[in-house]
């Protein structure tokens, strides 16, 4: 009778049953400390990572930052105190398709003077003509 296979099943067995297993050694050290800790229902973080911000450039030039309407030395001090309260901010700039160049290259400059490193741009996908 050829029992290889049998071995070969086996030897799958323990192995599933080894790597499936949970070994309690590596919280023998959190069962030495006589401590309760106390238990949440709803964790959460305490506070949450702020929304990208949205830096909008239209067509004659303006910009705005969140609905608000500055100049490129306002939209760096402001970037950058947002920045200095969260270090990972996200800035989307939205360029208008019919504005200059040169006006979204000055609000990505302005947003890499104010240490801005997640920088994203909003384009919409062109529709398909047949």
């Amino acid at each position: 009778m050829n029992l290889t296979p049998l071995i070969d099943i086996i030897f799958l067995l323990i192995i599933f049953f080894m790597v499936g297993s949970r070994f309690t050694e590596l919280n023998e050290t959190e069962k030495d400390i006589a401590l309760s800790v106390p238990q949440v229902t709803d964790a959460q973080a305490l506070t949450s990572a702020p929304r990208n911000r949205v830096i909008n450039v239209f067509e004659d030039g303006r910009v705005q930052l969140d609905k608000e309407v500055v100049t490129l030395d306002q939209l760096r001090e402001k970037l950058a105190s947002a920045q200095a309260q969260y270090n990972d901010l996200g800035v989307v700039i939205r360029g208008d398709a019919q504005s200059k160049y040169q006006n979204v290259v000055s609000v990505f400059e302005t947003c890499q003077k104010a240490n801005i490193t997640t920088l994203n741009i909003s384009v919409q996908p062109a529709t398909l003509r047949r």
